[in-house]
């Protein structure tokens, strides 16, 4: 692809999410999230194949039916409310319309379908910004719309998040499957706790993009897609696969890593609120999630697969040279945890 193209890809994505952070009126925050839909369907659709491209139609059909639906829920708000200011939704039904248009855009069950499907069918680089840079306006809105929301309706679409999250993460052996059933469980944890405490939220978001962009380098430095094919970095680089194992461990909620503070303060948050049953289900789902973390660990480290490869000794590799991004990612993504105090006083 030419650098102009990216150049132009790149601004585009940036300008969509400022413009739905910055804008208080309803027409520029959805205008926005078109910018950032059309942006990246060129990166899916390159290189051309028939896989990337039905990938690239499935994402763009979604996003056009959320985007349908928020339009709606816009004009029907300003016709009720005679507002237009994005944080005026006053009316039921259109902050009804409008949470289930943003669960579409964000994957939230029972709309995850798309995410893995599409998630598995284009490049590694594609879906590092699908499943992390495309979560950022549409959580914004949510956030800034969060006092008009139904409570119930957040907490139904959070908890089916989790438990399918986790349970459909479980036969998978695609790794860009499991990062994105990985990331419908951890936009259930965001959304539960939007309406309690929507600064978790965002601490939430942070680390989870964190871990999620080190992993995504990290299988993009190594050509890595499948866990059968983990069985093999060792032999290219132990500190990656050290690395690789930290950030799971941490993404699953295990201490003393980072990805253990937000979910140790949402069930905190929950529990305070007499939320019990609640988080009792999200803590249940978190084993689920944690399971198949361990299972990419225990294959990445104890397990070689079968083959007549002799590429895998070795002698035949080059060590891969990590980018600068990679340490400082996995610093976020697992070693924050002593901050927690700092970040209780905050919230």
């Amino acid at each position: 692809m030419s650098p102009y193209i990216i150049l132009i890809i790149s601004f585009s994505l940036l300008l969509g999410t400022s413009l739905t952070l910055v804008s208080n009126h309803w027409l520029m925050a959805w205008m926005g999230l078109e910018i950032n839909t059309l942006a990246i369907i060129p990166m899916m659709t390159y290189p051309n194949n028939m896989r990337n491209t039905e990938s690239a139609i499935k994402y763009f059909l979604m996003q056009a039916t959320a985007s349908m639906i928020i339009m709606f829920a816009i004009i029907y708000n300003a016709w009720m409310t005679n507002q237009w200011t994005l944080l005026q939704v006053s009316n039921e039904w259109a902050a009804t319309l409008m949470t289930l248009a943003l669960a579409m855009k964000l994957g939230l069950a029972p709309f995850h379908f798309w995410v893995p499907e599409v998630t598995q069918g284009i490049p590694l680089t594609s879906g590092m910004i699908l499943l992390t840079w495309q979560k950022i306006a549409p959580t914004s809105i949510l956030y800034q719309i969060s006092p008009s929301l139904n409570m119930n309706l957040l907490v139904l679409l959070a908890v089916s998040s989790t438990l399918l999250g986790g349970w459909g993460g479980l036969n998978q052996t695609h790794l860009r499957k499991i990062l994105a059933y990985s990331s419908i469980a951890h936009m259930g944890w965001m959304t539960v706790i939007m309406l309690i405490n929507p600064s978790l939220t965002i601490l939430n978001l942070l680390i989870y993009i964190a871990a999620t962009l080190a992993i995504f380098l990290l299988l993009n430095l190594t050509s890595i897609t499948k866990i059968n094919a983990l069985s093999n970095l060792w032999n290219k680089s132990t500190p990656m696969q050290l690395t690789l194992m930290i950030i799971l461990l941490s993404l699953g909620g295990l201490p003393p890593l980072t990805g253990f503070m937000p979910k140790w303060l949402i069930l905190q948050e929950l529990i305070v609120y007499n939320n019990i049953t609640t988080a009792m289900l999200l803590a249940f789902s978190a084993l689920l999630n944690l399971f198949f973390y361990m299972r990419i660990i225990y294959t990445s480290t104890l397990t070689m697969f079968p083959s007549n490869n002799s590429s895998k000794f070795q002698w035949f590799h080059t060590s891969p040279k990590p980018t600068s991004l990679i340490p400082s990612m996995t610093i976020i993504s697992a070693m924050l945890l002593p901050l927690s105090p700092l970040v209780i006083n905050l919230t």
